[in-house]
């Protein structure tokens, strides 16, 4: 019999480790624990609107591109300050994706007063589902299907 301390998590068809913490309905970091992954958390602080870029790509399944979202929320933080209004609504679409409760408080005022706790705790939530918000949503797509063979598919089914 093997120790199941030492045997690595399961893992879902996609070949993704499914993270031991997530709990279903639950966020699996803290608002405030940006010490769990301080790369994420200096590059937010310096530089949110990769960081949004990336969310968002994901969040939108690839229909929004890094490039485009990231340039969005930079013009309207440069402009009027209220970068909060747009990233907000994608921290609604993570929740409703996961379903994952509002808290603190709601995501609009999560984004007005803690953009930078906020964003970094967006991404990481999608770090411990599987994804790498780095490499985008076609990169995560790649990286999910390595190691996956299909069957040959035949021009009709098998008869006797």
């Amino acid at each position: 019999m093997q120790d199941s301390s030492n045997m690595p998590p399961p893992e879902y068809a996609t070949g993704v480790p499914a993270h031991p913490i997530i709990t279903p309905g639950q966020w699996s970091t803290g608002l405030c624990d940006c010490g769990k992954d301080v790369p994420n958390c200096c590059l937010t602080c310096w530089c949110p609107c990769i960081s949004f870029g990336r969310i968002a790509e994901v969040v939108d399944k690839g229909t929004t591109s890094c490039g485009v979202s990231g340039a969005l929320y930079s013009i309207l933080c440069l402009f009027t300050g209220c970068e909060c209004v747009y990233s907000f609504m994608y921290r609604s679409k993570l929740r409703q994706q996961y379903m994952l409760p509002e808290q603190p408080c709601n995501d609009c005022l999560l984004h007005c007063f803690c953009e930078c706790c906020a964003l970094c705790q967006e991404y990481r939530e999608l770090k411990y589902r599987g994804f790498e918000p780095s490499l985008g949503w076609q990169g995560n797509l790649a990286s999910h299907n390595q190691g996956i063979v299909m069957p040959p598919i035949g021009p009709g089914e098998m008869k006797r």
